[in-house]
């Protein structure tokens, strides 16, 4: 069982890092066995959302300075873990957005506490079909981008027929991958999580969850309602200092 200590300028906050996501694991055991962490910031803070840091560029920043895009000169591949869910007081790492990083590649250093809020059961059974739904557009988005010079090729000859059953043919192909994959749901277990002790649910399988907090889940709430300014940077600087416990 891998523990790391974030000491910050509000308390400590002790990690616990899941065997399941090794490949964030064992990245984010190095940084901070590097020192690389050591003197940055808690940039980005939202209430009820979530506490941001990870940013070498945040290092004796200037209180003007514009935020969020440092880090190492790699990213490191999702790790989506059904069970790991994005619960209050869950360790998750930062990525680009879907437009430049289909993938959901991770950021190799930034990373977010969970704060979130509570759900209700019915919104939590909104937000399973909404997902649902999105499960469906993306299937149905990378099947065209696999069909696309097919489709290139019918819309050259204007040959709208062929359009059309190629469409009927992708939808069906959306439907079987679905049925395959399973409608997205939660456990009870997880309801039960989201409906008492509260997350972000609606980041679940879109940004990889890699460990929990185990003690100091009051600093992190004292971080999470800092003063902030302009891009959610708190007004005063919250910074940390990160070591490995235990590996």
């Amino acid at each position: 069982m891998s523990k790391v200590l974030i000491k910050t300028s509000l308390g400590d906050i002790t990690v616990r890092l899941y065997d399941e996501t090794p490949l964030h694991r064992d990245n984010f055991l190095k940084l901070a066995r590097e020192g690389y962490y050591d003197g940055t910031l808690f940039h980005r803070v939202i209430k009820n959302f979530m506490v941001q840091g990870g940013d070498p560029d945040s290092r004796g920043a200037s209180p003007t300075a514009h935020l969020g895009a440092g880090g190492p000169d790699y990213t490191i591949p999702a790790e989506f873990n059904k069970s790991l869910i994005h619960k209050k007081g869950a360790l998750a790492a930062a990525r680009q957005g879907d437009e430049v990083n289909p993938e959901k590649r991770s950021s190799g250093s930034q990373f977010y506490i969970v704060t979130g809020e509570i759900y209700s059961a019915g919104k939590l059974t909104q937000l399973e079909r909404q997902m649902a739904q999105q499960q469906l557009q993306n299937i149905f988005n990378d099947l065209v981008v696999e069909n696309r010079s097919r489709i290139i090729q019918l819309r050259k000859n204007r040959d709208n027929a062929g359009l059309m059953a190629l469409q009927d043919e992708l939808q069906k192909k959306t439907m079987a991958l679905a049925k395959e994959k399973g409608e997205p749901k939660y456990t009870p277990e997880q309801r039960e999580v989201y409906t008492t002790v509260g997350g972000t649910p609606f980041l679940d399988q879109n940004y990889t969850v890699f460990g929990e907090v185990e003690e100091g889940l009051d600093v992190v709430d004292k971080i999470q309602l800092v003063r902030t300014q302009q891009g959610d940077r708190p007004v005063e600087d919250i910074t940390m200092q990160i070591s490995v416990l235990e590996e």
